[in-house]
C-alpha cells in the first residue's frame, strides 16, 4: 500500500534526501528541468483500460500532460510539466515555474522534495527531475500552447507487474524503457523519471536509470 497524504510526503522527502543524485555535465546540451509533480486527489481525465475507481478520488497521484498537437517537437507525446532553465535559475526555480506556465498550478520552494538524476536525451537536452509536493492541486488549467490535457496518473499504476517494459533496439547500448499506463505506454524520457521515482520513492530502492534508452522517434 502506497501511504497518502502527509505520510506519503514524509517518505519522500526522506527517502530524496538520502538518495546520492547523478548530475551529468551539461556538455553542450540544453539545460532543462521537469516537474515529478505528486498530488493528494486521485483520477483525473479518463484513459483507455484504465476505469474510474472511487478510491482513487483520494489516492496519490502524478500530473502528466499530453503534449499540444501542434507543437514542432514530440507533439502528442506523454510529458512532465517542464522545460529549458532560463539564465541564473536553478533546476528547482525552473520547474515551479514551468508548473505555472504549462498547468496552472502555483507552489512555493517548500513544495520541493528533491531530485531524481539528471538524465541526456538524444536531441540534445540534460534534464533535471525535481519532485514536488503539489497537495490537492484541485484547479489546474492547460496552457494551449503547450498542453493538450492534464492527466492525474494513480501512483499505483507504477506499481504493476507489467513495469517497466524493456525493448532492445538496433544501434542502441542499452534497452529502451517504457512505462505501462492502461492500455498504453509513456516513452523514455518521461518513462524513466518514472521509473526511478517508482524504486526509489514508492518502493524504498534507490536505483539508477538514465542509462535507459529512447525509442527511435525520439533520436531527434
Amino acid at each position: 500500500m502506497i501511504p497518502h497524504g502527509q505520510q506519503l510526503r514524509a517518505d519522500l522527502r526522506q527517502r530524496l534526501r538520502a538518495f546520492d543524485v547523478q548530475s551529468l555535465p551539461a556538455e553542450g546540451r540544453h539545460r532543462a528541468a521537469v516537474a515529478v509533480a505528486v498530488t493528494e486527489a486521485g483520477l483525473g481525465p479518463e484513459l483507455p483500460g484504465l476505469p474510474q475507481h472511487a478510491a482513487w478520488r483520494s489516492a496519490p497521484a502524478l500530473l502528466l500532460t499530453r503534449r499540444a498537437a501542434g507543437l514542432r517537437r514530440h507533439a502528442g507525446q506523454w510529458a512532465l510539466p517542464g522545460g529549458r532553465i532560463d539564465e541564473g535559475e536553478t533546476p528547482e526555480q525552473a520547474a515551479l515555474r514551468e508548473l505555472v506556465e504549462e498547468v496552472g498550478l502555483q507552489l512555493d520552494p517548500p513544495a520541493v522534495l528533491g531530485r531524481l538524476d539528471d538524465y541526456a536525451t538524444r536531441s540534445g537536452y540534460l534534464i533535471t527531475p525535481v519532485v514536488v509536493w503539489a497537495g490537492a492541486a484541485r484547479t489546474l488549467t492547460p496552457n494551449p500552447a503547450e498542453v493538450a490535457s492534464i492527466h492525474r496518473i494513480p501512483a499505483d499504476q507504477l506499481l504493476r507487474d507489467d513495469a517497466p517494459l524493456l525493448e532492445a533496439v538496433p544501434g542502441a547500448d542499452h534497452p529502451v524503457l517504457r512505462m505501462p499506463v492502461g492500455e498504453g505506454w509513456i516513452a523514455a524520457p518521461t518513462a524513466v523519471f518514472l521509473y526511478q521515482f517508482r524504486e526509489l520513492c514508492l518502493l524504498g530502492r534507490p536505483t539508477r536509470a538514465a542509462h535507459f534508452d529512447q525509442p527511435r522517434f525520439a533520436w531527434r
